[in-house]
């Protein structure tokens, strides 16, 4: 059992750190002549009351569906081959090649873009147009670059208009529909 009352060596540990800590800290010297001034121990012993920190909100986290990810990444492949042309060391082909390569994929993936998603540009103004985002501008839509100090009005250069989806078009899965096949493999006869 532990009793209240310190011996006498923990009192003299205790009298020369508050008298360290009264020279050192006017917080702690505060507290040590309300102590002497009214003799209320239990005010005394209770830890000084600090102001509570502002609450923090907490914003919770959506959870992504792979299984949308992985059919988008499916369309790709099926429609442009982009997952075979992103795997292939490109290393052995010439410029045109790849050029060539890339050309059709291009058009596959502008085909999965076209089919299943309707998308407009977050911004209207033409790339390197000027503009000012007042006070409560949509920090979700627009990325602030460069120096960024201060304080809402910005004023800054379009550099890339973004993108909106506006509609998402995926075709519906049966339950037995494993997702993460993103591609079949295929056997000849």
């Amino acid at each position: 059992m532990n009793d209240p009352t310190p011996s006498f060596f923990k009192r003299v540990s205790l009298a020369f750190g508050s008298f360290f800590s009264t020279l050192s800290n006017p917080g702690y010297a505060a507290r040590v002549q309300d102590l002497r001034d009214h003799g209320d121990l239990d005010a005394a012993s209770a830890p000084a009351t600090t102001p509570a920190p502002a609450p923090v909100t907490v914003v919770p986290l959506k959870e992504a569906s792979p299984d949308a990810a992985l059919q988008l990444l499916a369309l790709l492949q099926r429609d442009a081959r982009l997952i075979d042309f992103t795997q292939e060391s490109l290393s052995g082909y010439s410029d045109a090649d790849i050029g060539a390569a890339s050309r059709l994929v291009h058009e596959g993936c502008a085909k999965v873009l076209r089919e299943h998603f309707t998308l407009e540009p977050v911004r209207i103004e033409a790339e390197g147009s000027r503009l000012t985002l007042a006070e409560g501008f949509d920090a979700r839509a627009i990325r602030l670059t460069g120096n960024v100090v201060g304080q809402a009005p910005f004023v800054g250069a379009l550099s890339h208009r973004g993108w909106r989806a506006t509609d998402v078009r995926l075709p519906q899965l049966t339950e037995q529909h494993d997702a993460t096949v993103l591609a079949q493999a295929e056997v000849e006869l």
